[in-house]
């Protein structure tokens, strides 16, 4: 028998574990021991990490899927309600204005228009008899602009049938001073003065009111009389030389004829604004068309096309497979239910038909790739010849079955229903419920609004009737509104995909709980089984020293 000396050291957190001597066989690996025993107990741990990454890799699909609806449905909302008021923000609601002539007028030279969301269409004639002007007088001229006048007095400043304030100047003041002194009031006084070098030497000063139709008014109430030592007003307190008289604009809209003290006028046409630039000649009008802006209406198609397929590609990228007909290692949601089902329902809503017109109509296609496409030209000749059924095949439409329940908006989630209305004894509207519930809507003077949160939110209506009475409210969903209602709901922090992810979530959390406590284990037994195996070398160690001692003494004795 062959005896083998050897001498091991292994060290493991810690722990020494050292093997020598003389034994009958090879030295014990203690170290590959631990290491065994150990990895038994973590393999299940590295199974369990495979299946949180797995997870993870879903939940990242799923938020993907998440934000790519997020941004359908945003981009969809300018199209999910059509226009009811003119605080209406979506694509049926913008206006343009086209200003012609005719005669001997530049229509762009007379005229400029702006125009609110939801104004009135139609057709108008303008024309422009004066433009409103504000008042402006001047005075004689002054040597200097610096020089101390030598004026000591005080003064009212004001516009006729405004408020006035008191000008104060000193003997030491210049006319530039004066001006200053003007221009620190124009707040209150609405007079602002300016000084005009005529020649070289040869200062006048200048005031002008900043509202028109107004004439500005002066007296003097104590110590000299400034304006008239200026050259501002006669003998008499008149104005000396008025360079611009006061007046309101005159025009005629539609053949009426009216007056303002502006020429900016916004009281006219509700959501519009005329801004007058100049007068229109004798025999010659201004010829204005208010329009929906249906470029606004081809812009958000446009982007919602681009959204579309931006999610369509990502379902399809989650249903590739390889080669062999297996779903390929990115796919992570292959096969997914709940990615089909809005897949199925967004398809559903394109395919709607709503008022005998369908997608096609406004030229959305399918191409060879099943990716959405726009024909603008198809878009834009029905949006010429039938905006009125593009709007009910997109929007949501909300109709009342009595004309003293007016629409004031639809919302982006239109709902049927019969709204019970209760006016009190002074014939003042007290509520608005749906079968006997009043929080659904709340009340104000004569405005009945969907409550935030619930499926109302967003309605809103005006009530001008006096008695109490049962309405029946109708409402229907375009295809704009039918899309942007599944993408919202699946996406909200409520829906399908955050339910997923949450429990997803929450499984990880629990299968990482599972193996923390299996490397925990793992590290028990590692110290468990070192310090054991150390105990088993030292017996070892101890034997081979006995075994030594008493091979000497056999070896003595046979000697002797």
């Amino acid at each position: 028998m062959t005896s083998v000396s050897s001498s091991t050291s292994t060290a493991s957190s810690g722990v020494s574990i050292t093997t020598s001597g003389t034994t009958n066989s090879s030295s014990i690996d203690w170290s590959a021991l631990i290491e065994a025993a150990v990895s038994a107990k973590t393999t299940q741990a590295t199974t369990i990490s495979t299946s949180i990454t797995n997870n993870q890799a879903k939940i990242s699909a799923y938020q993907t899927l998440q934000s790519d609806l997020k941004t359908l449905y945003s981009g969809l909302a300018s199209l999910a309600t059509s226009v009811v008021n003119s605080l209406a923000t979506n694509a049926f609601s913008t206006r343009s204005a086209t200003i012609g002539s005719s005669g001997d007028v530049s229509a762009s030279s007379a005229l400029s228009m702006t125009i609110k969301n939801g104004a009135a269409t139609g057709d108008h004639t303008l024309t422009i008899s004066q433009l409103a002007t504000a008042h402006k007088v001047v005075g004689t001229t002054q040597s200097s602009q610096t020089d101390e006048l030598g004026y000591s007095g005080t003064f009212s400043l004001g516009l006729s049938g405004g408020s006035s304030a008191d000008i104060t100047v000193t003997s030491t003041m210049s006319l530039q001073d004066v001006v200053d002194a003007i221009n620190a009031q124009t707040s209150t006084t609405n007079v602002q003065a300016s000084i005009v070098q005529v020649s070289s030497g040869s200062y006048e000063m200048v005031l002008t009111g900043t509202e028109d139709a107004a004439d500005i008014a002066y007296s003097s109430t104590s110590g000299d009389d400034i304006l008239n030592k200026l050259g501002v007003t006669d003998s008499s307190g008149e104005f000396a030389d008025v360079l611009q008289e006061a007046q309101s604009a005159e025009f005629t809209l539609d053949g009426i004829a009216m007056t303002r003290d502006t020429n900016d006028i916004s009281d006219v046409l509700t959501g519009v604004t005329f801004n007058l630039l100049q007068a229109t000649p004798d025999g010659t009008t201004l010829n204005i068309s208010i329009e929906t802006d249906t470029s606004q209406i081809e812009s958000a198609l446009e982007t919602f096309v681009t959204n579309y397929n931006a999610f369509r590609d990502e379902v399809i990228a989650q249903q590739s497979t390889d080669t062999d007909g297996t779903a390929s290692s990115s796919a992570v949601l292959f096969g997914d239910g709940t990615m089909r089902n809005i897949m199925d329902r967004l398809q559903a809503a394109l395919n709607s038909t709503v008022g005998d017109l369908t997608m096609a109509d406004l030229g959305l296609s399918f191409n060879e790739n099943n990716e959405l496409e726009l024909d603008t030209s198809t878009l834009s000749d029905i949006l010429s010849t039938n905006l009125s059924g593009v709007t009910k095949l997109l929007s949501a439409q909300t109709t009342t079955s009595s004309n003293q329940l007016t629409v004031v908006n639809t919302g982006t989630s239109p709902q049927s229903f019969a709204l019970d209305l209760t006016v009190d004894s002074d014939g003042n509207l007290a509520s608005a419920s749906i079968g006997g519930d009043s929080s659904l809507f709340t009340v104000s003077g004569s405005t009945i609004i969907g409550a935030s949160g619930s499926i109302y939110a967003g309605m809103a209506f005006t009530y001008s009737g006096s008695t109490s009475q049962s309405i029946t409210v109708t409402s229907t969903s375009g295809l704009a509104t039918q899309l942007y209602q599944v993408a919202k709901n699946y996406s909200s922090s409520t829906g399908a995909l955050q339910t997923l992810i949450t429990n997803l979530t929450t499984r990880d959390d629990e299968l990482q709980q599972k193996v923390d406590d299996i490397n925990s284990a793992a590290s028990t037994l590692q110290a468990q089984l070192q310090t054991q195996y150390a105990k088993y070398q030292a017996a070892i160690e101890s034997a081979n020293s006995t075994l030594t001692y008493l091979k000497a003494l056999l070896n003595a004795s046979s000697s002797d």
